[in-house]
């Protein structure tokens, strides 16, 4: 577990590829504004367990609740700590994550099927993809913390076996929806990360201009002043005072 910044309690919760090092330009510039917690996703590939593990993070630092955020992927575990977690979930951000009805392109269906087969073909896919997005920083992070191609796979895998509705309608938390612009997204469609807006109650939207898929990375930190302006506004609609008395309350300033 990484635990970074001064301030109100942050966990981000890194993408598909699984190592949290891929989100380093997040972390360091979140950590301007929070106290970060992040940590790789776990071998298990499931939801649950690697909710279970940001629980078991928060406990060992004594932390009641955290602002919990995920970027893409790494969306769908927020989302369920959230759901089961309510009481620990102070907000909630969602960062270009699979939304409700989200399903795989019918090519990444048949890589998830065949990981050992098809996986060489993804990774030589997925820079194509972001090419315009992706960064020397970022694919020496995925070097430097290599990932498998069957954990990819599993992972995958869920974005259609979640039942995302579900977990949507049981969030308490003030929720930020976060997209780049539907043109140079190519991952997932802005519009199915937008149905979060419908599907949880009161959520809010904010784009990062001139991004795709990878704006929480490549435009770190005008990603991190985004989320640090709707957790005051959060903080201050709830009668908090702002986060800075929030992290006192909570012991994690």
């Amino acid at each position: 577990m990484i635990d970074k910044g001064i301030g109100p309690a942050l966990v981000l919760v890194p993408g598909l590829p699984g190592p949290w090092q891929f989100a380093r330009p997040a972390v360091d510039a979140l950590a301007e504004h929070f106290r970060v917690l992040t940590l790789s996703l776990g071998p298990e590939c499931t939801l649950d367990a690697d909710v279970a593990r940001i629980a078991a993070a928060l406990d060992e630092r004594g932390i009641e609740r955290a602002i919990v955020c995920g970027i893409s992927f790494g969306g769908l575990v927020a989302l369920r700590f959230a759901a089961t977690h309510p009481q620990r979930t102070s907000s909630l951000v969602l960062a270009s994550t699979p939304g409700p009805g989200a399903t795989l392109r019918p090519h990444h269906r048949l890589y998830a099927r065949w990981p050992h087969l098809f996986g060489p073909v993804f990774a030589v896919e997925t820079p194509f993809r972001l090419r315009r997005e992706l960064r020397w920083s970022q694919l020496t992070a995925l070097v430097a913390a290599p990932t498998s191609f069957t954990k990819i796979a599993r992972r995958a895998q869920l974005i259609e076996l979640t039942d995302i509705s579900a977990d949507c309608r049981r969030v308490a938390a003030p929720t930020l929806v976060v997209t780049g612009e539907p043109r140079l997204d190519r991952v997932v469609p802005v519009g199915n990360t937008l149905e979060y807006l419908r599907a949880i109650s009161g959520s809010q939207h904010v784009t990062l201009e001139a991004t795709g898929h990878l704006g929480s990375i490549t435009r770190a930190g005008r990603f991190a002043e985004m989320v640090s302006v709707f957790v005051e506004r959060a903080f201050q609609a709830r009668g908090g005072g702002g986060p800075e008395r929030a992290a006192r309350r909570t012991g994690v300033a």
